[in-house]
This record gives structure tokens, sequence and C-alpha cells, in this order.
């Protein structure tokens, strides 16, 4: 099998590293693991792609590259430049921090795997919860590591791969345990946090200019249950399966009935 990866920490990244090992044991000792990551750290530009000016791109060994660009851009780089024929599967992360509920809308993990379900390719974003239940581990990403190749070889053999114009694609998180604590997986719909929506902070800086810093609130709330929010927190690998479709298609019938 041939893979490509990505993520939106940046190409040196520790969860990358993670993604990695997936990668390599989902694609066997005669397969192909592509990488092509952000040079430098892309967190929260969500589907982002640099549509108005150019972006360099450099090879760091074989089959690895760093782009100065969103994860979305390192996926057309990889497809249309990098790779001389288009891989079976696209991974993006393992981001460290969750994106669940809405933080899968501000996501540059997300939209990594976005921009490769847009160019027809089957696509699985994967994210790390962190929480008092592993942020002191020696590795925090361990349940990933423990568990990732087996959710992808999972979702690869089970689930539903559709060839639909806005095509399926799967965002996973791993909760914020040790690897032999999780619980399994749960499949889940999108959460959402009601506080922990982002605002701003007001800072002066030292020649007493005023900056804004985005902050968020809090990660460890639960969410509705049956969402990835309340899956992860509870111990589970919460695996949503997504569409890039943004229509409110349960909004369709009302809004016919009254405007047409």
């Amino acid at each position: 099998m041939r893979i490509l990866i990505t993520n939106d920490d940046g190409i040196n990244a520790p969860g990358l590293a993670v993604l990695e090992a997936i990668a390599r044991d989902i694609a066997g000792p005669d397969g192909e693991v592509w990488t092509v990551a952000p040079a430098f750290e892309q967190s929260g530009v969500a589907h982002k792609i640099s549509y108005t000016h150019p972006m360099m791109i450099a090879r760091l060994g074989e089959r690895r590259y760093a782009a100065e660009g969103s994860p979305a851009d390192c996926i057309l780089a990889g497809l249309h430049d990098v790779m001389k024929q288009r891989p079976d599967l696209v991974l993006s992360g393992v981001n460290r921090g969750n994106n669940a509920g809405e933080n899968t809308l501000y996501s540059g993990t997300i939209g990594g795997a976005m921009e490769a379900a847009l160019q027809g390719l089957p696509a699985i974003a994967m994210s790390q919860y962190l929480g008092a239940g592993n942020r002191d581990l020696e590795d925090p990403f361990e349940a990933a590591l423990q568990h990732g190749a087996a959710t992808v070889r999972a979702l690869l053999d089970k689930a539903i791969w559709d060839d639909h114009d806005y095509r399926l694609f799967y965002n996973v998180n791993f909760p914020p345990l040790p690897g032999d604590q999780v619980k399994g997986r749960r499949i889940v719909t999108q959460g959402y946090r009601r506080d922990a929506y982002f605002g701003v902070e007001a800072h002066l800086s030292p020649s007493g200019r005023r900056f804004l810093w985005i902050r968020g609130g809090p990660q460890h709330l639960p969410a509705e249950p049956g969402t990835d929010v309340t899956a992860a927190i509870e111990g589970h690998i919460a695996i949503t399966p997504m569409r890039c479709d943004l229509t409110a298609h349960d909004a369709m019938g009302d809004l016919k009935q009254c405007l047409e």
C-alpha cells in the first residue's frame, strides 16, 4: 500500500512520528509511506490553501518533504508534484490535542483529510486528546501509538468508503489515557462544547503596542452523549464519519415550503 501522510503541528512534531509508525504498519514491508508536512506549525488553519502566493517545498530525505504551507497545501503538493503515483490512502495527524466538537471546524489536521477526500482519496484524520490521564506520561501519544494501526485497519476493512462527489472521510480522536486503559471504539457524531468557544485576550508588547491572542475555553467538559467529545473523555476511541458538504439538509424541506 502507498500512503501519504501530513499533519498541522509541523514536520518535526512528535505526533507525526507516531503517524509515520502507524502508516508503516499499515503499508507493510513492501509498501511506501510518503510524508509531506508543513515546515512550521499550522494549527488552526482549517482547510486553508495558499491560493494567492507560492510555497517553497524542500526534500528532507527519501519520501520526506516539508512545505511552507497548510496541511491542505501539503496534500496538493504531495499528489500533484512529489508523488508520481497516487496514494491508496491519506492519513493526517496525529494531532497534539483533540479535534472533536467545534475544534473540528478550525483544525488543519481535518483540513488535510478534507482535501484528500475532495481529491477522491480515502482519508483519515487522527488526534490525541490530552488530559490528566496522559499529560504526564513519558509518551502522551501512547493511546494513538498502541491503537492507531488497528483502528485504521478496521476502518479500511469494515467502514463505508463511497465514491460520492463529497466522499466520506473519517475523524478519529484517541482518549486521554494510557494505551492499556482505552475502552474500545465508538461511532459518534460531532459534538458541541458550549463553554469552549474562542475569544481574544489583549496584551501589550515591550514596545507598548497592543496585540490580541486567540484563546479557547476548557477542553475537558463533556458534550451530549453519543458525541466525539463525550466518547473520548469517557475513554473510548471516537470515530466520526464526515463529508465536506456543508448543506443543512435538515432545513431544506421547510425552506422550500416557505420560500419557493
